[in-house]
């Protein structure tokens, strides 16, 4: 019957050792129910992002972001303005909702995740591309990278696909792929400037790969270059009419930054990203080294000598990069997302790992991973489509964390209630500038979150008005414009509204009010706010930076 025969493929892909390699053929095939199986699971990871994008609050990071692209421009101080160009393309067909602001990010996923397919089918076969694509859909970093609107999502699209052309110009020796890799390493640059080290992994391999040495004599690999810095020459105009304001944030200020060791951060966050079984199962892959060649492997015949440079190219894509951010973090502050688009050359490794596990061809790795993977996996898509119901919806008997810069829950009614004070006191002293006193989140959540955006775009700034950092908030509103007008400042804590410099800076404070956040019934935090009248212009002195 049909559905024993369902029952009896589910089995295999969960993991019965015997019944293993008939799913996966030697020949690189897949069966049909194992293929339908595989493609369900990444409808279904799409289709929980596609559902939920609409609903689940943006983080701050999306709406700092949705800022930019109302001052759309050719760069921003901490990043290129790829994110911003997208979320107006997204606003414009959608409106200024978190839809809206999400549908580039959806797009990238999907761009990301057909160059993944496709780079692993070319290195490898049918089976690892189809699981290097249920990867690309449900690891962590990937997962999320294709729903929230930051730089990592056109990054991860146009890492996967340089990685994808330039493996077909180097390893495969197709000269016309050196032009589509220059274009997607430019709109990479487009999106963030870390691109920049799958570059050098594309100059290592050229140099330690003697079939790949001859391209040093052609014009083709500097045309890619000048294609690429092209597509990237509006961000360096912009930096430079700047003072290289953005380069220097991203570089000369990180090294400035006091020594601090943060190794275990990189190894902590790597664990988030890629789960711990995604990491054993990369290092498994090395250990065991570069697969045996095999009949149909892959559309280049896969001698000995094509798979070596497949592997040491997929090496060198994978650690180039990341021994750059290993080396940093033994003196520097490293962030979370950091890492992840490297990541995207060890998916068809990973991938390959898995297939020859279920073909029995990888020993007791194959043991653990047939073990390990299916509940991973389930575990994963069962805690996002979790995770963002109890965003939405909430979970009975569990509330919510007060760090909403984490979890987005709460930014709706805040912006509404801000929204009312605001109101309030415009009609009291006009001209007011609501002030998020931290760096950027306040001001953009309550931005977005308002009854009339344009308006509250205009008219909601940052606490560098009063010496802390701002980001692009200190250009958007330079403190030396806003002097004289009545300021609504708005923080987290009762402290942070009666520091002593606050009324250095203003002519009269008015007492501070509390707020209280709910949803469904439940606590989320409080909330302060005070009137501050005859902004005096810039502060005297920036206390952090």
């Amino acid at each position: 019957m049909k559905w024993q025969s369902a029952a009896a493929h589910l089995r295999r892909l969960m993991g019965a050792p015997s019944a293993a390699a008939p799913a996966l053929r030697d020949s690189g095939a897949v069966t049909p129910v194992w293929r339908a199986l595989l493609v369900a699971v990444v409808g279904y990871a799409y289709l929980l992002r596609l559902v939920y994008c609409a609903e689940v609050e943006l983080l701050p990071e999306e709406t700092y972001y949705w800022n930019y692209s109302r001052h759309l421009d050719f760069g921003y101080l901490d990043h290129p303005p790829m994110v911003a160009w997208l979320i107006r393309l997204g606003t414009l067909l959608f409106g200024n909702t978190e839809f809206g602001v999400r549908f580039g990010a959806l797009c990238c996923g999907v761009v990301a995740s057909i160059f993944v397919f496709r780079l692993a089918r070319n290195l490898f076969d049918e089976a690892s591309a189809l699981l290097a694509l249920v990867l690309a859909q449900i690891l962590p970093f990937f997962f999320f990278s294709g729903m929230l609107m930051t730089p990592d999502a056109p990054l991860v699209a146009a890492w996967a696909a340089s990685l994808y052309f330039l493996e077909r110009a180097l390893v495969a020796g197709r000269a016309n792929a050196w032009a589509w890799a220059g274009l997607c390493m430019g709109l990479g640059l487009l999106s963030k400037y870390t691109i920049g080290l799958l570059g050098l992994s594309a100059l290592l391999f050229m140099l330690l790969d003697p079939s790949s040495r001859g391209w040093w004599r052609r014009r083709e690999p500097y045309t890619a270059v000048l294609i690429a810095a092209a597509v990237f020459a509006p961000v360096i105009l912009w930096n430079a009419q700047h003072d290289w304001a953005s380069f220097a944030f991203q570089t000369s200020r990180r090294l400035a930054e006091r020594p601090r060791f943060s190794l275990h951060k990189l190894i902590g966050g790597a664990i988030v990203l890629m789960t711990p079984t995604g990491l054993a199962a990369v290092a498994a892959v090395f250990i065991r080294g570069r697969p045996r060649p095999a009949a149909g492997v892959a559309p280049v015949p896969a001698t000995p000598d094509t798979l070596a440079r497949r592997w040491r190219f997929m090496q060198l894509a994978l650690f180039a990069p990341l021994a750059v951010f290993f080396f940093f973090s033994l003196r520097h502050e490293v962030k979370l997302d950091w890492t992840g688009a490297p990541w995207v050359a060890a998916l068809p490794m990973m991938a390959l790992g898995i297939a020859e596990a279920y073909r029995g061809r990888a020993g007791q790795a194959g043991v653990w991973q047939r073990a390990a993977w299916p509940p991973t996996l389930v575990a994963l898509l069962l805690m996002f489509g979790a995770g963002l119901y109890y965003l939405v919806l909430g979970i009975p008997g569990i509330g919510y964390s007060t760090q909403m810069e984490l979890v987005p829950v709460g930014w709706r009614e805040f912006g509404r209630q801000i929204d009312e004070v605001a109101g309030e006191v415009r009609r009291r002293y006009g001209g007011l500038l609501v002030v998020g006193m931290d760096r950027y989140a306040i001001a953009s959540e309550l931005a977005f979150y308002s009854h009339d955006q344009p308006k509250s775009v205009l008219d909601t700034s940052a606490a560098h008005l009063f010496g802390d950092m701002g980001l692009m908030y200190e250009q958007w509103f330079p403190p030396e414009r806003q002097a004289g007008r009545p300021l609504l400042l708005v923080a987290w804590s009762r402290d942070a509204l009666a520091a002593p410099h606050l009324e250095r800076q203003v002519e009269r404070l008015e007492d501070i009010h509390e707020g209280t956040l709910m949803h469904d019934g439940r606590l989320i935090r409080h909330y302060y706010y005070r009137v501050a009248l005859g902004y005096r212009g810039a502060p005297t002195a920036a206390r952090v930076r």
